[in-house]
């Protein structure tokens, strides 16, 4: 059998400079988040420099004004979309250039916009932007004025809804940023390195830098590139000249070879740094730093896949955009917190569901050690909701294909691109007309001068083409990673695999159809790009703990239930019982992922409950049950089942709470690693010790409830491992708060997690406690956002106050830019008062 082997090894991309203040701001890219003005609704002549903004809005970005509105039915995004507002909002900013800056380069660069972006500048347009995941830039220069103040405008157009199927936000919701460079530059995400030599001994780093040249002259350009280790040390360097005439671009060819690399990994994400400088006639023109990392990879269609020579599974979970209560608004901090919770659970891998990621989120992939999935659509040409995406996709794919890779291209952490999810032109039946080669170049070939229709047979179909032509053009841009689709349609006469074009078959659920696939395409390496789609509310427990609750109901093939949302309470069974049809349960996914060696991973749905898609429920149920993890951060019991196999941290959690009636059966499940088996005591009295069998990834048993204590045990050869003891609460008497973190930084966009508990008067976790908490915040601080994890609550996220869910709930602390203290105190009716300080440094 023929073996897909794509050995790699790459690296990471443009790096955000620092932010500069100094009206004198000399660095290449400065920060342009500060002191904007907002209205919320259309309003004439905006853009217009005399136009009189005093009564609207101060605030920085990143902003989302939807996570800011009410929940409501009636809001057109519907409770797939979050059933927050949309509408259309007008940012403007007043700045001035410094008189240092005359004759450069200025551009105006969007790491992300939601969507259809207008940008204005002096009143006028300077670019639209329609496709609201994208990283985009305009170029400002013959528009500025050096002698008064400059007014930029940004119309940012979300009122057409629904255009998601998930909550997508609303507004400049990433970060901006200035970019001031000499006439001649190193061009927009115009570095691109590889390594196309590693071994254990030493590693060839082939250097690409795109020169643009914006003078009237041609003009010799000196490039050095410096490759620097992690402690800043110069461990290579090389210099050419090239030529580059007068408003071109000249690509310069460079090669540093490194002895005794350090790599990349998972466990050990060691990053180098590449600083490139351009000269001319001796002067410096330009400075530009790639942040970069060595390592080998392949896909392999038999043995699966493996990293840096070692063979391994890619654990890893999906991931929507959203950080909960702060909504689309990106916040490094609020990335590294979820990315550190499925760290600790032993995730090594994220796929970017499913569009381009905020460039922080790959920034902290690099350094953090995770493997990335990163994507471009949700869909083609044909439209999943009215007004989304595909009403633009003819016009726009290609420009949002290639603002992808190339900003992506340099990460360590991307291992593969995905240029597509569940489109609907991979079924059989979509659009059955074929094309002859003349009909398909009319079609398919506009754009893209250099894409060929190499091996095309007469009278293709349509859909295969475009899979072609996306697939090729992402080789064409990097070649070293394989290129993926994840599909729902799981037969070899799916139009995307039938196309040819895929590196990686990927398969979203169709668990049985896993060991029919190297049958189904040999010689393909295959990936489970989605799997699982549990249903878990976090704290709610449905009984008996082995039946199996599959909804929403779709008859008797099922063998599900139908549903009543209200009997159920909008909850969802946090034992592992509980799944979509199209889906399975945890376990049984991790069960058939181990069973394969050709299986090279898994992407779980979800790793964090997300806005929008409140599957199987509909309003007002407003956020997804999916996640492993919930909206506000706090695991779910499965969490621990996914600890105990994918990491070796000795661990062991026994659940439920121990709060019922007298004598009500109730299931405790336990799970376990590095031990050989768990024994339950209720109130020190055994009731037996379970060991996990075969394929089995938890023990459990069946008692009945007395108020007192539960206890299990788990011992290795006899010892004891660990011990985890469950009281009875009593009733709620006070509140517990824990930071995150005790000190955070005073930038002004640090955030401080804190987490609340309604405890009893021994500090026991009151598991049904609701009391609403009351937060009051002194200090240099306020409170970004409040949540508990409730996908059905109709509460504000923005707001001082939030009740408990299950005896918990959260508030975000962000620091107003100042140093200091914030003293945090938390009240609610009936409990002691509790307060907590966070400094901010």
């Amino acid at each position: 059998m023929k073996k897909v082997q794509l050995i790699v090894g790459i690296c990471l991309g443009v790096i955000l400079m620092a932010c500069q203040t100094s009206p004198e701001a000399t660095a290449r890219s400065r920060n342009f988040n500060s002191d904007w003005k907002f209205n919320l609704g259309e309003v004439s002549g905006a853009a217009s420099v005399t136009f009189d903004d005093t009564s609207w809005r101060s605030l920085n970005l990143p902003h989302d004004w939807a996570i800011e509105g009410n929940f409501d039915k009636n809001n057109p995004a519907g409770f797939n979309g979050g059933a927050l507002p949309g509408g259309l909002g007008w940012y403007r900013k007043t700045f001035n250039m410094h008189e240092s800056d005359k004759g450069k380069k200025v551009f105006v660069d969007f790491d992300g916009a939601y969507m259809k972006t207008t940008v204005y500048l002096n009143g006028d347009s300077i670019g639209f932007w329609p496709y609201g995941y994208s990283s985009f830039r305009f170029d400002l220069t013959s528009y500025l004025k050096f002698d008064v103040p400059n007014v930029i405008a940004v119309k940012v157009d979300n009122s057409q809804q629904p255009n998601s199927r998930w909550y997508s936000g609303s507004g400049i919701y990433r970060n901006v940023w200035l970019t001031v460079v000499d006439p001649v530059h190193v061009d927009h995400w115009g570095t691109y390195v590889t390594t196309p030599e590693v071994t254990n001994k030493q590693a060839t780093f082939q250097l690409r830098t795109t020169v643009k040249n914006d003078n009237s002259a041609a003009v010799e350009v000196e490039i050095t590139s410096r490759l620097l280790n992690a402690n800043g040390k110069e461990v290579g360097v090389d210099i050419i000249t090239v030529s580059v005439p007068a408003g071109e671009r000249t690509e310069g060819n460079q090669k540093i070879t490194l002895g005794n690399p350090h790599f990349w990994d998972i466990d050990d994400p060691y990053l180098y740094n590449i600083e490139t400088e351009l000269r001319v006639d001796g002067k410096l023109t330009d400075t530009y730093t790639t942040t970069t990392g060595v390592r080998t990879f392949r896909f392999d269609a038999e043995k699966g896949f493996f990293l840096n020579g070692k063979n391994m599974k890619i654990n890893g979970v999906c991931m929507h955009h959203d950080l909960g209560c702060l909504g689309a608004a990106v916040n490094i901090r609020a990335l590294e917190r979820q990315l550190e919770i499925l760290k600790e659970m032993g995730c090594n891998a994220i796929r970017c569901s499913h569009n381009p990621p905020a460039p922080e989120q790959l920034d902290l992939c690099d350094r953090m050690g995770f493997i990335v999935m990163d994507e471009t659509f949700d869909m083609w040409r044909k439209r999943k909701t009215r007004y989304d995406y595909g009403n633009y996709f003819d016009e726009w794919h290609e420009r949002d294909l290639d603002a992808l890779i190339m900003r992506d291209r340099n990460h360590p952490s991307v291992l593969m691109w995905s240029v597509g999810n569940e489109v609907y032109e991979q079924w059989a039946h979509a659009d059955r007309d074929t094309l002859s080669i003349e009909q398909a170049n009319i079609v398919i070939n506009f754009g893209y001068d250099d894409f060929q229709l190499s091996n095309i047979d007469e009278g293709m179909n349509v859909n295969k083409l475009l899979c072609k032509k996306l697939a090729d053009r992402a080789r064409v841009l990097d070649p070293t990673r394989p290129v993926t689709v994840g599909c729902n349609e799981p037969r070899p006469n799916n139009n995307i695999f039938g196309s040819g074009a895929l590196d990686i078959i990927g398969l979203n659920y169709f668990h049985a159809w896993y060991d029919s696939v190297p049958k189904n395409f040999p010689g393909k390496a295959f990936l489970a790009t989605e799997t699982v789609s549990g249903l878990m509310t976090r704290g709610y427990y449905k009984m008996p703990g082995d039946s199996m609750f599959v909804w929403p109901y779709r008859g008797e093939k099922y063998k599900g239930m139908k549903l009543d949302p209200v009997a159920e309470n909008y909850s969802c069974s946090s034992y592992d019982n509980c799944h979509v049809p199209w889906g399975t349960y945890h376990e049984n996914s991790m069960r058939l992922i181990n069973k394969h060696d050709f299986i090279n991973g898994q992407f779980v749905w979800t790793g964090f409950d997300y806005l929008g898609e409140p599957t199987p429920f509909q309003f007002p149920a407003r956020s997804s049950n999916f996640g492993i993890v919930d909206l506000a951060g706090f695991p779910k019991d499965i969490y621990y089942m996914y600890q105990s196999q994918w990491s070796d941290k000795a661990m062991l959690h026994l659940f439920p709470h121990w709060n019922w009636e007298e004598g009500q059966e109730i299931d405790l499940w336990a799970y376990y690693n590095n031990a050989d088996e768990v024994e339950l005591f209720v109130n020190g009295v055994s009731q037996g010790t379970k060991s996990k069998e075969k394929d089995i990834y938890h023990v459990s048993w069946r008692v009945r409830y007395v108020p007192g204590t539960i206890k299990a045990v788990s011992r290795k050869d006899g010892k004891v491992v660990l011990e985890k003891e469950i009281h009875t609460a009593g009733e709620p008497a006070g509140i517990r708060l824990t930071a995150d973190r005790t000190t955070i930084s005073a930038d002004g966009t640090d955030l401080g997690f804190v987490t609340v508990e309604v405890v009893d008067k021994d500090g026991n976790l009151c598991p049904n406690a609701d009391n609403l908490i009351n937060f009051d915040i002194d200090g240099n601080a306020f409170i970004a956002g409040v949540d508990n994890g409730c996908a059905y609550s109709m509460e504000r996220f923005k707001d001082n106050k939030r009740k408990a869910f299950y005896g918990k709930c959260l508030v975000v602390l962000q620091n107003n830019g100042s140093k200091g203290k914030a003293k945090l105190t938390a009240t609610a009716d009936g409990l002691t008062t509790t307060s907590l300080t966070v400094r901010a440094k």
